[in-house]
């Protein structure tokens, strides 16, 4: 709607990018305090969180790329593949390659990978927050068109006005920002009262299951087997969250 917030001269500060200095503020804060959860050194979690982040940018925007290739004309003009400031992340490419990137991390320093994980749901959830803000104020991820009276037009003249025709679309973006900070403020209080691997399992279930709805009001996703790229993704991690909780629940013992 609006990606940039402010512009003297040439210098620009657009929305996208201060919405993501934002979020990694919040994840910052956030791993810092629960590190202790998972037994992780101040260095630790800082290393884990740039770490988490590069790989995080990088795994979003080769999905986004791959997925939109021909669309948004990077077959055309290559070099805008890395215009990574003006959006085109996919959140599900960058959560698969960021949670690989601390798996690994994990493993070679000999930390517990499955208390790890617990601790970076809060910080993810905040970060994913403020994230789907920029994705509205930059007019991307953006919904349906729709007559509920919550719909948002985008300005006349703007990429996305013509992208919607002028008409009101669900603002699906502020609605998933919405989700994920509550979902960070209910794991920060189960962080400590539920048994290791509980909130990673539940993080699966309930976001997957949010973001299946959620994409039913997107309008900007095609369909694959008739559900979109992001459902089908969904699915797999209501499917692995389930097998997860249900093995954590049986063999663990309650967190101190």
């Amino acid at each position: 709607m609006y990606p940039i917030i402010l512009q003297i001269g040439s210098f620009a500060i657009r929305s996208y990018g201060l919405m993501a200095a934002l979020g990694f503020l919040a994840a910052s804060y956030l791993l810092d305090r629960n590190r202790n959860y998972a037994n992780l050194t101040k260095d630790q979690s800082g290393t884990l969180l740039i770490l988490a982040l590069i790989s995080g940018l990088l795994g979003a925007r080769i999905f986004y790329v791959t997925q939109f290739f021909y669309e948004k004309g990077f077959a055309d003009d290559p070099i805008t593949i890395f215009y990574i400031h003006r959006g085109g992340l996919v959140f599900y490419g960058g959560f698969i390659l960021a949670f690989i990137t601390v798996v690994l991390y994990s493993w070679k320093k000999h930390l517990d990978i499955i208390r790890v994980l617990d601790v970076f749901v809060p910080a993810l959830t905040a970060a994913h927050g403020f994230g789907r803000i920029g994705c509205f104020l930059n007019g991307c991820c953006y919904g349906a068109a729709t007559t509920s009276w919550w719909g948002v037009t985008a300005p006349k003249g703007s990429y996305l006005w013509f992208d919607t025709f002028g008409l009101p679309v669900h603002p699906v973006q502020l609605l998933e920002a919405g989700e994920n900070f509550l979902l960070c403020i209910l794991f920060c209080w189960l962080l400590k009262k539920v048994k290791r691997g509980v909130v990673i399992s539940c993080y699966l279930i309930v976001y997957g299951v949010l973001r299946c709805f959620n994409e039913t009001l997107r309008g900007d996703n095609d369909l694959f087997w008739k559900l979109t790229p992001a459902q089908w993704i969904g699915i797999l991690l209501i499917t692995s969250g389930t097998a997860m909780l249900c093995f954590f629940l049986r063999h663990e013992k309650k967190s101190a």
